[in-house]
């Protein structure tokens, strides 16, 4: 059982407790009074008998103090009143922290310390230079003054077991400095943390940062210095574990400014988190952690403003079953390639290289090397690509010259993204999903390395592409490879009944199919909103009213096409011919697109070939079944038709369900202009009923059916009937209802005559494959036929084919309608999503 983190332990097992237990707190932990409180309630609810408590400086002093230095050394005159700025911060926080003669001693401590540096900071701006071993002096003061605080404090509440006693680490810590940096003298050390370890519970409030060379003076541990001082202490007192306390969850499987999703690692090795660390992670350096890797002390990566999260585990032999522990990138790197015949069965040449690199002091981070042995490729800081390439041309000067190496290539603004993780090793498919990402986000790769442990891929990738194939790798292993980010334009009639069907299905469809639909923005014809995260859904309205900017589909697009998603949707339940017109772009980049609108596959056959063209370079998918007969499947009835090698000869219908409930109905006891009127005040027709009655929208239906067929129509191919007179054609829609009984005598007479003949009027179009025409307009039909014989606003449409030359093949249904049309798209969604790979 654990609580807040800790583990409950029983009296007596408290008592046979030897081992410590260390906590190491950072700057931004311990940066006010509010922070060193947060700090002190965090060791008051570990029940550990015997706590080791490493402190840095409060956040920015270190910067501070070392600003000093400068400052004096370029002889500026502010110096008395930065260090009284120093000093006051730490007054501010003594006052209201300890007690009377708590903040007397301290204070009388501090005042002394920042005379001692004014004193210093006189003598090097006399000299106009300083030492490192001022510089280590000087900078070493934050420490101090933080622990000497914070223990006083923590003495004051007696909240904890046994006494609190402050540590001076330059009393403990020896070392020595190298060419790999601070070398702890480990005999040194022990025998003096053995000497002032105490016996019983007690809480060692520890300086990080600080400790003294072999010759007694005062010296720094470096950049990360205090967390190397956590783990050096961890060792000294054989610690049971140590909790290195930030402003982060844990070790994060990716930047979070660069991924908004990333994810907390619940464990990883030591292996996978030095691996992290030196391809640019923020976890911890791989220095720091060596003490506690030597002894096998299991390390906590913990949010001292989150103490109640689990936070990260590193530990030999950790438990996760994520085989990816996290993704990551650096920056401004060169790829040096060096490439000959004369390299081939060769021994000794990459000896030579990197031997020359190394006698020059440069780094390499990367290396790859094709069987062949022609090439190899290097990765260097970009800093040094200048000076590396010199080093290679001199190396391999003769080579060169004679034509046995053809060239020496240096490529700047590149970047290195590895993917890390212990269980990748026997994984089958991790690769092909790495590489498969970058392919997907359009990322080409230029150098690749895996090491024989299979714990890391890397890769080299052009540096303006690493944030997005950062995101693109992070999603298809952190996120639901499901995960769509779907803006929606035109939350109209159908739109807006499709936004509402997606809130009532989005938790059952996350929760059973594991399909995460993020519909993260909104766009009408003027206005647009934009969410980070998702819009809710339950109360897009709100929403969308409440914070809206200018519409702008250029951003739009770009706001779906998240590089942190692994897919983007574009829904488009507008009737637009501006949106449509931007199909083409949005499909080539990846954006797959649903819709209703008619536009763009009746518009011109340019467009139409453009789009698909985009389609397929792209590889996006391009669905738009309820463009004809709304929820009916046709489209995809016709393709299945087609790809099964039936030949279709002919289709017929009625495709719009205004013009089949108007012939329905209208049975010539009232006017036909009275029936119109009575549709358009049940919601049947348009606002303006012109547009059903031109047949136009009709006729879009037919060309986008007769280019699935094959055919290549254009609009004003169609042989179209309209019912709309021509005097009525450019009034308003009012003059048009008012002025329409004029025009109801014709209309009367093609009814009289088509009962003279037993048969009834529909509106009907037709598609012939053999002689490529197509029609739309108002037909005579026998009774019997199938299409005098439908529901009141049904579309209907038959299929002649090979398969169905006898029996002709009938789809028939509702074709109209928001609930239905919505549909219609929500299941077109569906259908990407399942193509995408969600089980549905």
């Amino acid at each position: 059982m654990r609580v807040r983190g800790f583990g409950i332990l029983k009296l007596e097992e408290m008592r046979q407790v030897e081992r410590w237990r260390v906590h190491k707190f950072g700057g931004s932990s311990v940066a006010d009074a509010a922070c060193m409180e947060r700090v002190a309630r965090i060791l008051e609810q570990d029940p550990h008998p015997r706590l080791g408590v490493v402190l840095s400086a409060c956040r920015g002093v270190t910067d501070g103090l070392l600003n000093l230095v400068i400052a004096a050394e370029k002889q500026e005159t502010t110096l008395a009143e930065r260090i009284e700025q120093l000093r006051h911060r730490h007054q501010v926080i003594a006052d209201t922290l300890l007690p009377d003669g708590a903040r007397v001693e301290y204070m009388a401590k501090l005042e002394q310390d920042c005379r001692d540096i004014a004193g210093i900071l006189q003598t090097v701006q006399l000299i106009r230079s300083a030492s490192q071993t001022v510089r280590d002096l000087i900078a070493g003061y934050g420490e101090i003054w933080s622990t000497r605080l914070f223990s006083a404090y923590l003495r004051h509440r007696g909240r904890r077991p046994g006494s609190v006693q402050w540590v001076d680490a330059r009393d403990v810590v020896s070392v020595e400095w190298g060419p790999l940096g601070p070398g702890v003298r480990w005999d040194v050390s022990q025998a003096n943390m053995d000497r002032i370890t105490p016996s019983e519970p007690a809480t060692l409030i520890i300086t990080g940062f600080v400790a003294r060379d072999p010759n007694g003076l005062q010296t720094t541990l470096g950049r990360n210095g205090s967390d190397f001082s956590g783990s050096i202490f961890g060792a000294l007192l054989n610690a049971e574990e140590i909790h290195i306390w930030t402003d982060v969850d844990g070790v994060l499987s990716a930047d979070p400014r660069l991924v908004p999703d990333a994810k907390v690692i619940d464990s990883l090795s030591y292996n996978e988190a030095m691996e992290l660390a030196y391809f640019g992670a923020k976890v911890i350096h791989p220095q720091t952690m060596a003490p506690a890797v030597s002894k096998n002390i299991p390390i906590w990566i913990r949010n001292t403003f989150a103490p109640e999260k689990a936070g990260s585990l590193i530990c030999e032999k950790p438990t996760s079953q994520i085989a990816v522990k996290g993704i990551t990138c650096i920056d401004k790197v060169a790829l040096v390639n060096l490439e000959g015949a004369g390299m081939i069965g060769v021994p000794g040449t990459a000896h030579r290289l990197f031997g020359a690199l190394r006698d020059h002091g440069i780094s390499v981070i990367l290396i790859s090397q094709g069987s062949s042995e022609h090439s190899i490729c290097f990765a260097i800081p970009q800093g040094e690509a200048a000076r590396a390439e010199a080093v290679v041309r001199q190396a391999f000067d003769r080579e060169l010259r004679e034509g046995q190496i053809q060239s020496v290539e240096v490529d700047v603004g590149c970047s290195i993204l590895a993917v890390v993780g212990d269980g990748m090793a026997g994984s089958h498919g991790v690769a092909a999903k790495v590489f498969g990402a970058l392919g997907s986000a359009g990322v080409s790769v230029r150098a690749i390395a895996q090491g024989a442990s299979e714990r890391n891929i890397s890769a080299v990738i052009d540096g303006k592409h690493s944030s997005r194939a950062l995101r693109s790798v992070h999603s298809s292993f952190y996120l639901s490879p499901h995960t769509v980010s779907i803006g929606l334009i035109g939350p109209g009639t159908v739109g807006g009944v499709l936004l509402d069907q997606m809130a009532s299905q989005v938790e059952r469809l996350s929760r059973d199919l594991k399909l995460d639909l993020r519909v993260r923005g909104i766009m009408s014809s003027k206005r647009m909103h934009l969410s980070d995260a998702e819009v809710p859904l339950a109360g897009w309205r709100d929403a969308f009213k409440s914070k809206s900017e200018e519409a702008d589909l250029t951003r739009f697009a770009e706001h779906v096409r998240a590089d942190h998603l692994p897919h983007a949707i574009i829904i488009d339940c507008s009737s637009s011919s501006e949106v449509a017109a931007r199909y083409p772009a949005w499909l080539a980049s990846g954006i797959h697109i649903v819709t209703p609108n008619k536009k763009a596959n009746s518009s011109e056959l340019e467009l139409y070939a453009r789009l698909h063209e985009a389609r397929r370079q792209g590889n996006a998918h391009y669905l738009y079944e309820a463009t004809v007969g709304a929820g009916l499947p046709v489209i995809q009835t016709l393709r299945d038709l087609r790809d099964t090698g039936d030949q279709i000869g002919r289709i017929e219908g009625i495709l719009s369900g205004t013009l089949a409930y108007l012939f329905n109905v209208w049975d010539g006891s009232e006017p036909f202009s009275s029936v119109v009127r009575t549709a358009k005040a049940k919601g049947y027709t348009e606002p303006d009923p012109r547009d059903d009655l031109s047949g136009l929208d009709f006729a879009r239906k037919l060309i986008i059916l007769g280019r699935e067929m094959g055919l290549r129509l254009e609009l004003g191919d169609v042989q179209l009937e309209g019912l709309v007179p021509a005097a009525l054609t450019k009034c308003s829609p009012q003059e048009f209802l008012d002025r329409l009984p004029e025009f109801d005598a014709p209309m009367a007479e093609r009814l009289k005559a088509a009962r003279s003949r037993d048969r009834v009027l529909r509106y009907v179009g037709s598609l012939d494959a053999s002689t490529g025409k197509a029609s739309v307009g108002l037909v005579e039909l026998e009774r019997s036929h199938t299409f005098a014989n439908i529901n009141l606003t049904d579309n209907v449409v038959r299929f002649l084919t090979s398969r169905y030359n006898q029996n002709p093949l009938v789809v028939q249904g509702p074709g109209a309608g928001p609930e239905v049309t919505a549909g219609g798209v929500f299941g077109d969604l569906l259908r990407v999503c399942a193509y995408l790979g969600a089980r549905l």
